[in-house]
C-alpha cells in the first residue's frame, strides 16, 4: 500500500502523516508539499528516518510536478490536504493563489488520479462550504452548499470537481468535511495556537466582533482517525461530515486559555469583524459514526490541556514560524542533499 498525501507538511496534513505511519507501519508515504508559508518542514523533523516516509517538493496546480509523481509512484490512494485555508487572506490579499491551488490544484490531481488509475481519491474539505447556521440545528451532509467566502467558494467548488469527476469518469472518490481544528504544529495565525502564544507572552488578545461566533472543535488527531475511517471504509462517491460535538463561542475558547494559563480577561481586546464572517457552525456527525463506526476520542477539555501544554513546551517552534526561520528549513535540510 502506498499513500500520496498532498499538503502533508501543513497543520492537519503533518499529523495525518504521523498518524498514518504509527498506526500502518508497513504503508508507504509520499508527503508532497510547495512549503508555501504554512507549510513546515520542522513539524515532520521525528519522521525524516522513516524508511516508508518520502518527501516531496512540488505544487499540486504544476501538471509536470504531478505528471513526473504519479509516472514515478504507484498510488493506492491520494489523500488531498493541499490548500490555501486562511479565510483573512482570501479576503485582504486577493484569491489568486486560492482559486489556482484549491480548483486547479484540484482539477490536476483529479486528472492524474483517472490517468494513472489511482484505486481511491480523497479530498478533505470544510464545514465552510456550508456557510452560516441559525441558532439551531447542525449541518448534515444534506445541507444546502452556500459558501460566504472567498476560502470557502474555492473549497466549494473543489468538492464539486470532485463529485463531476466520481459521476462522470467513475472515479472512485470520497469527500470528508471537518469543524475547526485544533492541537499540535497548527501555524500560529489560527485563533487557539495564537491565543495560547500571545497571553504566554501577555500580548493582546484579538478577538472578532462580539466574540460569539460558534464554531465546532474537533482535536486533530480525532480528525485524523475520521478520515482514516473513510478512506479505508467509506463507498465511491461518499461525503461525510466530521465533528468534534463541541460548539461553543469563540470568547468562551479565550476565557478558557487565559484561565489555563493563569492569565488575566485584561489581555482581550475586540476588534472590527472580519466581512462575511459566518456566525455559527455545528456539525452532525451521525452518518460517520452509524456507518464507520467513527466518534471521537478526545473530550475538548482534555484536547485543549494536551494543545496548551504541547505549546508551552514547544515555544521555539512557533517562535521560528513568526520570525520567519522556519522556512529555511528545507534548504538547510534537503536542499544541501539534493546537491550533494
Amino acid at each position: 500500500m502506498k499513500i500520496l498525501v498532498t499538503g502533508g507538511a501543513g497543520f492537519i496534513g503533518s499529523n495525518f502523516v504521523r498518524y498514518q505511519l504509527e498506526h500502518y507501519p508497513d504503508q508507504e508515504l509520499v508527503n508532497l508539499d510547495a512549503l508555501t508559508y504554512a507549510g513546515n518542514l520542522e513539524s515532520l523533523t521525528d519522521c525524516e528516518e522513516n524508511p516508508n516516509y518520502t518527501f516531496v517538493k512540488g505544487d499540486i496546480a504544476e501538471v509536470s510536478d504531478i505528471e513526473k509523481l504519479f509516472a514515478e509512484h504507484s498510488f493506492d490512494m491520494v489523500v488531498n490536504f493541499a490548500a490555501e485555508s486562511h479565510v483573512d487572506r482570501s479576503l485582504h490579499l486577493g484569491n489568486d493563489t486560492f482559486i489556482r491551488a484549491n480548483i486547479l490544484g484540484v482539477q490536476i490531481l483529479l486528472d492524474a488520479a483517472r490517468k494513472f488509475k489511482v484505486p481511491r481519491f480523497m479530498q478533505v474539505s470544510t464545514d465552510e462550504v456550508y456557510g452560516s447556521l441559525g441558532p439551531q440545528g447542525r449541518f448534515t451532509e444534506e445541507s444546502l452548499i452556500q459558501p460566504n467566502n472567498p476560502y470557502a467558494a474555492t473549497k466549494t467548488s473543489a468538492d464539486f470537481l470532485v463529485r463531476a469527476a466520481h459521476k462522470s469518469f467513475g472515479l472512485d472518490v470520497v469527500t470528508t468535511r471537518c469543524s475547526n481544528n485544533f492541537g499540535p504544529f497548527q501555524f500560529p495565525e489560527k485563533l487557539i495556537p495564537l491565543m495560547i502564544a500571545n497571553a504566554s507572552e501577555d500580548k493582546v488578545l484579538p478577538v472578532y466582533g462580539d466574540g460569539m461566533h460558534i464554531r465546532d472543535w474537533i482535536y486533530v488527531e480525532d480528525h485524523c482517525s475520521g478520515i482514516d475511517a473513510v478512506l479505508r471504509k467509506a463507498k465511491p462517491g461518499s461525503i461525510y461530515n466530521l465533528g468534534g460535538d463541541h460548539d461553543v463561542p469563540n470568547i468562551e475558547i479565550v476565557k478558557l486559555i487565559l484561565k489555563a494559563l493563569d492569565k488575566p480577561e485584561s489581555l482581550i481586546k475586540y476588534v472590527e469583524d472580519r466581512p462575511g464572517h459566518d456566525r455559527r457552525y455545528a456539525m452532525d456527525s451521525s452518518k460517520a459514526k452509524a456507518d464507520l463506526g467513527w466518534s471521537p476520542s478526545f473530550t475538548f477539555a482534555e484536547g485543549i490541556k494536551l494543545t496548551v501544554d504541547w505549546y508551552l513546551a514547544n515555544k521555539k517552534w512557533w517562535e521560528r514560524i513568526r520570525s520567519g526561520d522556519y522556512l529555511k528549513y528545507y534548504e538547510e535540510m534537503y536542499q544541501s542533499r539534493l546537491n550533494n
